[in-house]
């Protein structure tokens, strides 16, 4: 069931995409507010959006909440500051008196400063973090051994596997811990190829043969945005069994089948539950840079899906500090591959058209809130952790740009001179700019 009432996929893509944004941005300046506060740095205005001003209410310190029009950003405006970007108010910051310049963004100590910029994209950190982790510990573990938990709905029936039994051995072959990764595909690699196999499990106590399907059958259970698949209309449950008239009942054969295709239309026979007929669709797939386990970047032929279990596993609690050093891990997993990812568009070893920019968000935001809550959940973390990271660039106008000064500053014991400032500020939004109008560019032009 989609997260989002589909009443319209472009209306579905805004609202998810304002939603995204504004949670993201609201938290990211909500640190910047919070640290500036905590060390004395007073904050004038607090604002969800630009443009004309919808809402807005004073709290009793002084501070202008507001929500305004064109939700796609905000800021903190801080007492001296001249913009949003924190520019300088020099002639006002002049005329104020020392205990009122204390109160100021630039007349504050060092740290105070240093630690309120860097609250922004710590912030962004914690949400992904948190998000990640919350998602980890609602779904848990997977179950040792290894135990069904709901047979997923394929076009074969009859199969005597069911929901409770635990997997002691395929083929006659003891299934290993599928924490074990590399001993689990080792496994998998080794099944016969047939569609039906002879599973030993453990019901009620009792050991007994019964029949399953294919481990791993060609079945949807992740489908990326904006991908092949995707915008032929694939969705995720959909059962691949045949590619060009061929029937498969392996992912690996599908995958075979992608990787070989040199990007020939491949005609798809797809099994869809709650459909009487089988479906066809015609699907070219794209070459794709993804990152190789080892570090790098290769360029493969993909439709843009991920396979899995032909069952759903069943699954234990999982602790909070565990689900906590998980979220830190899949943070530290995105900020890695983006920062990966950009180096190797700067030296030419991929693409610049995996830069995407608003279009492209957009449409992800929307097809994630498709997918249901936890697609979208999972996205806006993500999403958040690209934000952090982003601003961290020592540009300036970004936060990343302001510690670069902090650090000129602590290094010769006095700022940049305000020409200085100016000048760094003017590039440091033209190249923001510019980089703005390439991702566009990209949404619009690249495939």
């Amino acid at each position: 069931m989609a997260f989002l009432p589909e009443f319209g996929s472009a209306l579905m893509t805004l609202v998810a995409f304002v939603v995204a944004l504004s949670i993201i941005v609201a938290i990211h300046e909500f640190g910047h507010y919070i640290v500036g506060r905590w060390s004395g740095i007073h904050a004038e205005v607090f604002s969800l959006g630009f443009g004309p001003v919808l809402l807005s209410r004073i709290d009793r310190r002084g501070t202008k909440w507001q929500l305004a029009l064109v939700p796609l950003g905000g800021y903190v405006r801080f007492m001296g500051d001249s913009d949003a970007a924190s520019g300088k108010d020099g002639e006002a910051v002049r005329q104020m008196t020392p205990q009122e310049r204390r109160r100021t963004m630039h007349g504050a100590p060092l740290w105070a400063r240093s630690a309120t910029v860097a609250a922004g994209p710590v912030f962004n950190f914690a949400l992904s973090i948190i998000v990640f982790a919350a998602l980890m510990i609602s779904r848990g573990d997977i179950a040792e051994p290894l135990t069904v938990g709901d047979l997923q709905p394929l076009p074969e029936s009859g199969y005597q596997l069911q929901a409770g039994d635990e997997i002691k051995a395929i083929e006659g072959e003891q299934v290993p811990a599928f924490a074990d990764t590399a001993a689990f595909q080792g496994f998998t690699d080794t099944l016969p190829q047939k569609p039906e196999l002879d599973y030993t499990v453990e019901r009620d106590g009792a050991l007994m043969d019964v029949t399953g399907p294919y481990l791993y059958p060609p079945l949807i259970s992740q489908l990326a945005p904006q991908s092949a698949a995707y915008d032929i209309g694939l969705k995720q449950g959909d059962v691949i069994t045949a590619v060009d008239g061929t029937p498969i009942f392996d992912f690996s054969q599908l995958k075979d089948q992608v990787e070989g295709s040199d990007g020939r239309v491949l005609l798809l026979t797809v099994f869809r539950p709650g459909m009487d007929e089988p479906l066809e669709f015609a699907l070219a797939p794209r070459r794709v840079d993804e990152e190789k386990p080892g570090g790098g970047f290769r360029t493969e032929w993909r439709i843009g899906i991920a396979g899995g279990l032909a069952f759903e596993p069943a699954r234990e609690s999982r602790g909070v500090l565990d689900g906590l050093w998980g979220g830190v891990r899949q943070t530290g997993r995105i900020m890695g591959s983006s920062i990966s990812g950009l180096w190797h568009m700067i030296t030419g070893a991929i693409s610049t058209c995996n830069m995407t920019g608003p279009i492209g968000i957009a449409q992800t935001s929307g097809a994630m809130a498709s997918q249901g809550a936890d697609s979208f959940v999972w996205f806006v973390a993500a999403l958040s952790t690209a934000v952090g990271l982003l601003n961290l660039f020592p540009i300036p106008v970004l936060d990343g740009g302001h510690l670069v000064f902090h650090a000129f500053e602590a290094v010769t014991g006095r700022p940049p001179s305000d020409r200085a400032l100016r000048i760094l500020m003017t590039a440091g939004l033209a190249l923001i700019l510019t980089v703005m109008v390439f991702a566009l560019t990209n949404d619009i032009f690249c495939p």
